[in-house]
């Protein structure tokens, strides 16, 4: 029997429904446990993660995995980590809508493969697209939502915490109170 999540990676790599797919090093599909119920979906891959075909793997990534190490969560652990679109925009610009457009069904095909109970939006874009249009990062962070028989909390985006370390405080509270649902919800 094949991976569905395998499956689905081979026929995003294929994808050149926007210009990101032309210019693009490398895929940058997701990783992580394909039983995850705990997934994070931050923007877009940066420089590092076009090189290396893997969300989340620059400074900021290294952000996430402490983060997530503090909540007892590594990496390999029960983890899924995506994004909105699947290939970098050029200069780490912030994704067009069009862009994220043309990527967010093979989004909901991860999520309908791994059926999760919790997502976790990294940054504004990606808690705007998933959550609400008029979320706002400093005054909606933490904040559980359930939407489809799915909990869904937008955080800081670690890139945004590397330039503004003031709010590391806020993004350990948020990471602490998921946590403490993964706990209540026995996950």
């Amino acid at each position: 029997m094949t991976d569905p999540m395998q499956q689905l990676q081979t026929q995003c790599a294929s994808c050149q429904n926007c210009p990101l797919g032309a210019t693009r090093t490398n895929l940058v599909f997701g990783v992580g446990d394909p039983a995850a119920k705990l997934l994070f979906v931050g923007e877009g891959p940066g420089e590092q993660e076009d090189l290396q075909g893997e969300p989340f793997v620059g400074k900021s990534g290294q952000l996430l995995d402490r983060y997530l190490a503090l909540i007892g969560r590594p990496r390999d652990g029960g983890v899924y980590i995506a994004n909105i679109v699947k290939c970098r925009p050029p200069h780490n610009r912030d994704p067009k809508p069009e862009e994220s457009e043309q990527c967010l069904p093979w989004l909901r095909a991860q999520v309908r493969i791994l059926r999760p109970k919790i997502i976790v939006c990294l940054g504004r874009i990606a808690a705007q697209r998933l959550i609400d249009p008029e979320f706002r990062v400093t005054r909606m962070h933490g904040v559980f939502t359930e939407k489809g028989g799915i909990l869904f909390m937008g955080t800081f985006h670690p890139a945004a915490l590397l330039r503004n370390p003031a709010q590391k405080k806020d993004a350990l509270a948020d990471f602490q109170a998921l946590r403490d649902k993964l706990e209540e919800l026995g996950i």
